[in-house]
């Protein structure tokens, strides 16, 4: 097992280092001057000082050499200064960030594996009835929907016309601190996140409990006589979560590109909103440092995803 963790680290570490180089150039070839951020438009610069400034900064050099040297930077734990915040540090800046999105991603998360799995699992016992085919067509309408038309709707429906919700934030301003204040501004957020893979959760929980209910050792504890309830829950549905589980992990890269979006809709005080403003403010270093620490997070997802499935299935062994 150590060996296969230590072996997925490295392949880990290696996408890293690949998406770092990606992201890289792609901030190079998009158009306009780098240097251009860091200029104040009401008083631009002569030519000669534009070319010191860009002397200063490195961004004369060939693109390998400005790679190797924020790569140099960045081991040691320096990711530079934000341009829009006028010289804060970026790595600070990034990591405070990540309580908040963390936050809102695991409790929708959460939320979305708790409601997918049951449904999934009510709508494979009652296979073909007519709560099957209406939880079917609910999970149906969950995948299609868009999550920017699903986070402006359930803004306007939640907080807008019915006042049962903030509209925005983290916390009510100039208000203590309390968990109940932190609740209320998560719970519709967290909830709008979860829709789409509550609904993916329970259409793969759904066909896969179905393939296991046909299964000999079913049959078997069936014919023993185990209560039914026993049977679904303690034989078939572990068996089952195994592409669940899956989907879960494979979905994480995808969870953050919506709570990205629920982070703008909702002035969630996250990484997405973070990534926002540093992207139409053309704020490089901290574009790089969000979006490192966002793949870190997916990876390490991804990892503990691959060694949850020894857990809930002792049949499987890691290849050494």
């Amino acid at each position: 097992m150590l060996t296969y963790m230590f072996r997925r680290l490295a392949v880990g570490l290696a996408m890293l280092l690949a998406l770092s180089v990606l992201v890289f150039i792609l901030l190079r070839l998009a158009p306009g001057d780098p240097v251009a951020a860091y200029i104040n438009p009401s008083a631009p610069l002569s030519p000669q000082a534009l070319a010191e400034l860009r002397a200063r900064l490195g961004l004369d050099q060939p693109l390998p050499v400005q790679y190797l040297a924020w790569l140099r930077a960045a081991l040691s734990g320096n990711f530079g200064y934000s341009i829009q915040r006028g010289g804060v540090p970026v790595l600070p800046l990034v990591l405070g960030r990540v309580g908040p999105t963390a936050l809102l991603m695991g409790t929708g998360l959460v939320i979305a594996t708790v409601a997918g799995i049951a449904t999934g699992i009510v709508s494979a016992v009652r296979r073909n009835s007519s709560l099957d085919v209406a939880l079917s067509a609910v999970a149906s309408l969950g995948i299609s929907s868009p999550a920017f038309l699903t986070a402006l709707l359930g803004l306007y429906l939640f907080a807008v016309k019915f006042h049962v919700a903030p509209a925005g934030g983290m916390l009510t301003p100039g208000v203590p601190f309390s968990l109940t204040d932190l609740l209320a501004h998560l719970i519709l957020p967290a909830c709008l996140l979860s829709l789409g893979y509550a609904a993916m959760i329970m259409r793969y929980m759904r066909s896969s409990l179905l393939e296991v209910l046909n299964q000999d050792y079913v049959r078997t504890a069936r014919a023993k006589g185990v209560r039914e309830v026993w049977v679904i829950l303690k034989h078939a549905t572990r068996n089952a979560l195994l592409p669940v589980i899956t989907l879960i992990g494979s979905t994480i890269g995808v969870a953050v590109g919506g709570a990205i979006f629920l982070e703008s809709v909702f002035n969630w005080p996250g990484m997405g909103l973070l990534l926002v403003d540093a992207v139409s403010s053309r704020d490089y270093p901290v574009i790089m440092c969000a979006t490192l620490i966002t793949g870190a997070g997916v990876i390490l997802v991804n990892l503990l995803t691959d060694l949850l499935y020894a857990v809930i299935d002792p049949r499987i062994q890691v290849s050494k």
